[in-house]
């Protein structure tokens, strides 16, 4: 399921799509840009605790991925992160999909 997960955030990386990082997404969710946001199982707690608070916010949802580390969601999207947000709807509709599966 995360596999499938990371391959969609490959492809919206390359489709420039997405924010990386903490300010990155944060701008994205408060310019309204932001559709989702996933976000890796080993950040912190303090930047997991204020995005989920901004985002709650703003009405954008929150995905954590409980089995994928900042390495290997780096790895999908070609840059060093632990919190991304997805800004388009296509992208963000197919990974909430995928995620829903898992529940």
């Amino acid at each position: 399921m995360e596999n499938k997960i990371l391959t969609l955030l490959g492809f919206a990386s390359k489709a420039q799509k997405l924010s990386f990082g903490f300010a990155s997404s944060s701008d994205a969710i408060k310019g309204k840009k932001s559709k989702i946001i996933i976000v890796s199982s080993d950040i912190s707690e303090k930047s997991k605790k204020e995005i989920k608070f901004i985002s709650e916010k703003y009405g954008v949802q929150v995905l954590e991925l409980a089995e994928t580390n900042q390495t290997k969601l780096s790895a999908a999207v070609g840059r060093n992160c632990g919190i991304i947000s997805v800004n388009d709807n296509s992208f963000a509709s197919a990974i909430s999909e995928e995620y829903g599966r898992k529940c």
